[in-house]
Formats: structure tokens, sequence, C-alpha cells
């Protein structure tokens, strides 16, 4: 058998792997921070990671599929260990760079869910006098002699 096709068979076999355990683990992971973004929704939560999941296997296999094909022969056995450095390196920078993305992404909205739900009072404001010519308030600056 030729050494590029032994490469490319242990190429898909290690890169389709990395990519099954970084999907698992980030879907197992990644639910709580899902349900916290989404504000406790865990129904919400669980579809999103699913979606991500999948989103994530079809961006990643396919660019899998296509950085497949080596230019270069492959000779030897050095050649082939050098090639698959090369590939498995990428695909695992390109995982990494998925997974920050999705992070980036998921916190940018978890915080403006903290930021609206900070703006809204907890209660109305009570005390409230009106004007300040129908008395100085409940902010007013004590009397001395009190």
């Amino acid at each position: 058998m030729d050494l590029t096709v032994v490469t490319y068979a242990v190429y898909l076999v290690i890169s389709v792997a990395l990519t099954v355990w970084v999907a698992r683990t980030l879907s197992k992971n990644g639910r709580v921070f899902l349900a916290d973004v989404l504000q406790g929704n865990e129904k919400l939560a669980d579809a999103v990671n699913h979606l991500l999941v999948v989103g994530f296997y079809l961006v990643n296999l396919g660019f899998v599929a296509l950085y497949l094909k080596n230019s270069d022969g492959v000779p030897d056995t050095r050649r082939l260990l050098e090639a698959l450095s090369v590939k498995v390196g990428v695909v695992l920078l390109v995982l990494g760079v998925m997974h920050l993305g999705n992070v980036y992404v998921l916190n940018k909205i978890r915080r403006r869910g903290i930021m609206e739900r900070g703006q809204t009072p907890p209660v109305p404001p009570q005390g409230w006098t009106g004007p300040a010519d129908k008395g100085p308030g409940p902010w007013a600056t004590p009397a001395s002699g009190a």
C-alpha cells in the first residue's frame, strides 16, 4: 500500500476522533454555561447546545475532508509523520479557534443579559415625594439639629 494512502487513513482516524471527543466534551460541559446565558431556560439551552454540536461537526469534518489532500507524495515514514503532524496540528488549531469563537459570542450574549437584568429595579421606587418645590425629599441632607 502507498504511504500517501496510509497517511490519509491515519489523518482521518485521528482528526475524526479528535473532533468527536472535543464536540462531546464541549457539549457536556457547555450545557451549564448555555443555561446561564439563556437565563435558566433548560429546554432552550439543550436545543441550542444540540445545534452548536451539529454545526461544530459540519464545519470541522468539512475542513478535515477539504484538508485531506497532500500535494507532495509521502516517500518514507519520516515524511508520513511530518505530514500527519502538520495536518493534525492544523485541525487542532481550527478546533481551538472554533471553540474560542463560540465562547466569545456566548459570553457577549451572557453579558447583555446580565446588563438587562441589572437595569430593571427589583421593586418599584418607594418614598419619592415629587419635585423639589414640594419639599426636600428623602435624599436631602439631614437638619443639623437632628
